[in-house]
């Protein structure tokens, strides 16, 4: 039996993912699975012992064409709500073919039956979760462990996979006991967050554990104010995905905004605050919050101004003590 599963988005994604995947395995042992990921987030399983083979979907390939190399496989399912999976599993042609999209996303609910032959709908929707405030939205790892068993994959497996080695974990030799781990993201830094005002937390931080900052490239721009800041005792950048895990693995508590972050410090089992926008913040606080660890979800303040930001300032020391004791 041969197996296609695609994920060909983001980091936190194909970490949220790898409870399906090892459901698969699981349920098909003696099966060939392959896995599409992209360029970006294959890392996140070039170590994942329930898949077979790896295949890169190259940057600008058209995902009918490349989906079509896969003829002959028995099943195929999009781990994502993408047009770009769905349409790669669709073009396998296999017997059964499995996807899934989100309630009011209408074209996509009528493309998906052209793709694949087995499908769900995911309750989450942004605007209907601001305006129904008792709407439940299951988290997306248990949203993915009900799309594979649409595949008939039913031996679940809930915890989150990713291999950090002792090699890996070197990086942190000189790093601090126990320290309050802070990663960057452009989140920090608009819509409800400021460059100061993220100094002035890690300043508020610093008074409970040592800082270490993680800095990913999107943000350098701003990292030698982090690198500079008398509260920050190490500032670390561009990290190896797996050096960048041992580091979350390391912290006390690790502090986000909506980023892989949040579902790589679930992977190694670190207590985890994140910081979700304003607007959406019922549907993202349920969906993609930290899976099965002790968190706080903080919901940034709709607007810049110096009293939201000092309570925004609050809520994040107040859950990071709450987390940590």
């Amino acid at each position: 039996m041969k197996i296609l599963l695609s994920r060909t988005d983001r980091i936190g994604d194909l970490v949220l993912s790898t409870p399906a995947i090892a459901t698969v395995r699981a349920s098909f042992p003696q099966a060939r699975i392959t896995l599409v990921a992209s360029a970006h987030n294959r890392v996140v399983v070039e170590r994942n012992h329930d898949v077979d083979e790896v295949v890169v979907l190259p940057r600008g390939a058209s995902p009918r064409t490349f989906g079509a190399r896969f003829r002959g496989y028995d099943m195929a399912v999009a781990l994502a709500p993408r047009m770009a999976d769905v349409q790669l599993v669709g073009n396998t042609r296999a017997p059964v073919r499995v996807g899934y999209t989100y309630e009011r996303r209408w074209i996509a609910r009528l493309s998906l039956r052209l793709y694949v032959n087995r499908f769900m709908v995911s309750e989450a929707d942004p605007e209907l979760c601001d305006r129904e405030i008792t709407r439940r939205v299951r988290h997306e790892v248990v949203q993915l462990l009900d799309l594979v068993a649409l595949a008939g994959a039913d031996r679940r497996v809930e915890s989150l996979r990713l291999h950090v080695t002792d090699a890996d974990r070197r990086i942190n030799a000189n790093l601090p006991e126990d320290p309050i781990v802070l990663h960057l993201g452009q989140r920090w830094f608009s819509g409800g967050s400021t460059l100061q005002g993220t100094l002035a937390i890690v300043d508020g931080l610093a008074r409970i554990a040592p800082i270490v900052v993680t800095c990913p490239r999107d943000s350098e721009i701003h990292a030698s104010h982090f690198e500079q800041r008398p509260s920050v005792a190490k500032l670390l950048r561009r990290l190896e995905f797996h050096q960048w895990a041992a580091v979350l693995e390391r912290a006390r508590a690790v502090v986000t905004v909506d980023t892989g972050a949040t579902h790589v410090a679930s992977a190694v089992h670190s207590p985890t605050v994140v910081a979700f926008e304003h607007r959406y913040f019922a549907l993202n606080s349920q969906e993609w919050s930290p899976y099965r660890v002790p968190h706080v979800c903080v919901r940034k303040p709709a607007g810049e101004d110096q009293e939201s930001l000092a309570a925004f300032r609050r809520d994040i020391v107040g859950a990071v003590v709450e987390l940590v004791g």
